[in-house]
């Protein structure tokens, strides 16, 4: 019985081989986006959630308040906080407490028992406490879960036990570490793990963290320091819970845990809270100040996400309106098949069977596109380095085999249920006497399936449109600084003490001073682009504590204003011929300013200022400039001048770039032998903010056009079933004098009104979506009407056009042809 129904069903598919590829082609298309687009979610959720215990795993933020206004939003919090949980409060299982010294200082790990040392400057290294291996499940690969337990041990990444060690078993091997803090700590390799691309915490070294207890000459300094302080806020902190313990109740009780050990908080108008945050939360719902990583955008991915079920929407009721749509051809078969004695049942099989057969080659197709173009998807999106692809198939977990099996059988159910029951249950007098028309329902159908596609269509085009608006407007905006033909190294880490380091950092910029190819040098504490580590509370003179104000803080030279073309808007710069600015003189931004008081910047030139126990005197006020990205808005910021930097910037030709460039590795190489040399463009820091907001934009204007392509397939297909059917009727109506522009305009203006009716359905709903998104701006565009305008004719045009062809082709057939029967 089954052979004959595929027999059949083969025969019925090749008979109407146009119509079967159209609908075929719609659904492989539809379902290969879904499944990148799905692919994508699933790694961006999948952040994680390898790790064994990762429903009781927290990590412990820390909010910082002064005068009632937010000082700080940190993912780190106190060295002393860790052991205090674990004692304080028996649902704390365990702790471990992270020292991210790669993201404070500069770093070379060398192996130096090679003839050539083996050097790698390193940004992801990190102290771990002890029970971090048996908290966090990072696949081990060689050594114990006790690796950490003696100070100093070393934990390598599997990619970097290959750059130190080839083939060599890197257990018992040892590495250096050397930092620009000039410590100098020999480390005994004892595991390497594997690190997911899906984890928040990424890193190439763990140091055992006992091993920071031997600083400061190993005195209790170090404890006071790195164990028990309450005062430097630069640890991250996780906790596991007992299993079954509600992480509200700890936070909760969280504020004793500050009133206990900072009593003094409300003494200086301060306020600390702390969080307790899920470690599957952090890589899309977190964005705080001294992440590890830069963190994904749940709001993103919720959008796409949305894009991906839409689109996969689009090509079912393509489908499903060519079904319905063809089904009334097909009345004359069944007619004959129930005068020879088939019963309904089996006519309800045989239509379900060749819809099965359609939705279940669509699928086998779009999983062979989508393993194809998944390499391609992965470097545009950039979720996953190159050798990664295959580890994170979403098509290779049981789970979503079982949801395409689903996905097959309810397409099946959806577009072969109604041409199955509605036709199997037509009398055959009916059908064969020729008066089936299509029934009022199914045409209900057709035009209410056309609404929802050309609503998601132009919804995305909207969508598309306002995310490019606002992606230019970014570009157009003025930082407040010139970026552009900015290189950026970060100081030498392979000196023995501060003195010799900053001589020769002077020697190293004064030669490149006497390089022609560039023409600024300047160094800095912090580079725009970063989150501001250090803040001041900044008050006048007179003025008493709470009357203070919060100061991005930053270390500049005398050249660093001019290097980045920024204004003096008031006042002076710095001068190195002024020996008294590096002990008594500042400069603020205009925003500093106009919070301190002053409503000429002129007026803050002369003023004394009180900042963190100590006075300084303004000497100057420079323009407004974007510290970070437009998602924030303009800080106010004090800087004093000092030799001391963790970066310093030259600015070369446009087309001396490679020679600047090369000037630049001969003079540190000269000064700074053994120090890996490295560098960066400052634009493209900056910009590697918008890195989410980039792939947000590629990945809606990609999936939109392909979303237009999947409605005129559709459209294409039910415009051209329609002038088939409206031949005879055409024809009439050409004999009795119709013009060709009339029977176009006739088949046209049906769609035309369906299309208008999607674009007033999409219109508030894609407002409303785009606006909560340009919200997440500090500077950002408005949504404008004539991109809805646009969006709606270029809909209806592209619509237009697809039904036009089909009108065209039905209104130049020769009336005799078809009425010649009649």
């Amino acid at each position: 019985m089954w052979h004959s129904y595929l027999r059949t069903a083969v025969r019925n598919l090749w008979r109407r081989r146009a119509s079967s590829g159209l609908n075929i082609l719609g659904l492989t298309l539809g379902l290969t986006v879904f499944l990148l687009l799905a692919q994508y979610a699933h790694i961006e959720w999948s952040y994680d959630q390898y790790h064994k215990h990762r429903d009781e795993l927290y990590r412990v933020t820390l909010d910082q308040y002064l005068n009632g206004e937010l000082l700080h939003s940190s993912a780190e919090n106190y060295p002393a906080l860790g052991p205090a949980l674990e004692r304080d409060f028996p649902e704390v299982v365990r702790y471990t407490r992270l020292y991210n010294l790669g993201a404070k200082n500069n770093i070379a790990v060398t192996r130096e028992d090679t003839p050539d040392k083996i050097t790698f400057k390193h940004r992801k290294l990190l102290y771990a406490s002890e029970d971090f291996l048996n908290m966090f499940s990072y696949p081990l690969i060689a050594g114990g879960y006790d690796a950490l337990a003696e100070p100093f041990k070393m934990v390598i990444s599997e990619e970097y036990a290959q750059k130190y060690f080839g083939n060599e078993n890197p257990i018992g091997m040892q590495l250096r570490m050397q930092d620009d803090d000039f410590n100098n700590e020999l480390c005994e390799v004892t595991a390497v793990v594997q690190v997911p691309e899906n984890s928040h915490l990424k890193f190439d070294v763990l140091i055992s963290y006992s091993t920071l207890f031997s600083r400061y000459n190993g005195s209790d300094r170090a404890r006071e320091r790195y164990d028990q302080s309450w005062d430097r806020k630069d640890m991250y902190t996780y906790v596991q819970l007992q299993p079954g313990s509600d992480p509200l109740d700890l936070e909760t009780s969280l504020p004793g845990v500050v009133d206990q050990y900072m009593p003094d908080l409300a003494a200086q108008n301060r306020q600390e809270i702390m969080h307790v945050q899920p470690i599957t939360d952090i890589h899309l719902h977190s964005d705080l100040n001294n992440e590890p990583e830069y963190n994904g955008n749940g709001r993103a991915v919720t959008f796409l996400s949305m894009i991906a079920l839409f689109v996969l929407l689009l090509a079912y009721i393509n489908y499903i309106n060519l079904a319905t749509a063809r089904s009334v051809e097909r009345a004359n078969e069944v007619g004959v098949r129930k005068v020879l004695g088939a019963r309904p049942a089996q006519l309800v099989r045989q239509f379900l069977f060749e819809s099965f057969l359609v939705n279940l080659v669509a699928v086998l197709i779009s999983v062979a596109a989508f393993l194809l173009l998944f390499p391609a998807f992965s470097q545009l999106t950039g979720i996953l380095t190159e050798g990664d692809y295959w580890n994170y198939l979403i098509v290779l977990e049981p789970w979503f085999l079982l949801f395409l099996a689903g996905l097959v059988l309810m397409g099946t159910l959806f577009s072969g249920l109604y041409p199955a029951f509605v036709l199997s249950n037509f009398k055959p007098i009916r059908i064969l006497g020729k008066s089936l028309q299509s029934d009022r329902q199914g045409v209900l159908l057709r035009k209410m399936l056309v609404v929802l596609q050309f609503s998601i269509c132009i919804a995305l085009i909207i969508g598309t449109l306002t995310v490019l608006r606002q992606m230019r407007f970014l570009q157009q905006q003025d930082l407040g600084f010139n970026a552009s033909q900015i290189v950026v190294v970060e100081q030498p880490s392979m000196f023995s003490d501060f003195e010799s380091r900053t001589n020769q950092i002077r020697v190293f910029k004064e030669s490149l001073r006497k390089e022609s190819q560039i023409s600024d040098v300047m160094s800095t504490l912090v580079i725009p682009g970063q989150k501001v580590r250090w803040k001041s509370d900044v008050r006048r003179r007179g003025q008493s504590e709470d009357q203070a104000q919060i100061f991005n803080y930053n270390l500049v030279d005398e050249h660093f204003f001019d290097g980045f073309e920024m204004d003096m808007v008031a006042g002076r710069n710095f001068s190195p011929d002024i020996p008294s600015d590096r002990d008594t003189a500042c400069v603020i931004t205009e925003s500093g300013a106009k919070v301190l008081g002053f409503d000429n910047p002129l007026d803050a030139v002369g003023q004394v200022l009180q900042s963190d126990n100590s006075s300084s005197i303004v000497i100057g006020v420079v323009n407004d400039y974007h510290q970070e990205s437009l998602h924030s808005d303009v800080h106010p910021t004090i800087f004093f001048v000092h030799d001391y930097a963790e970066y310093y910037l030259m600015r070369i030709g446009t087309d001396q770039v490679s020679g600047g460039i090369a000037a630049i590795e001969s003079n540190w190489n000269t000064h700074f032998p053994g120090s890996p040399f490295q560098y960066f463009f400052m634009d493209d820091h900056f910009n590697a903010q918008y890195e989410n907001d980039l792939r947000f934009q590629k990945l809606f204007m990609v999936f939109a056009v392909l979303s237009i392509i999947l409605a005129c397939l559709g459209l294409f297909g039910l415009s051209a079933y329609t002038a088939q059917q409206r031949l005879r009727e055409i024809s009439i109506r050409k004999v009795l004098g119709a013009r060709i522009d009339q029977v176009v305009l006739l088949l046209s203006k049906d769609f035309a009104f369906l299309i208008l009716i999607g674009n007033l359905i999409a219109w508030p709903i894609i407002a409303w979506a785009m606006q909560r998104w340009l919200e997440s701006f500090a500077v950002r565009t408005s949504l404008s009407i004539w991109v809805f305008i646009f969006s709606a004719g270029l809909v209806i045009s592209i619509g237009a056009l697809t039904v036009a062809y089909h009108a065209i082709r039905a209104a130049l057939v020769n009336p005799s042809e078809i009425l010649a029967t009649e």
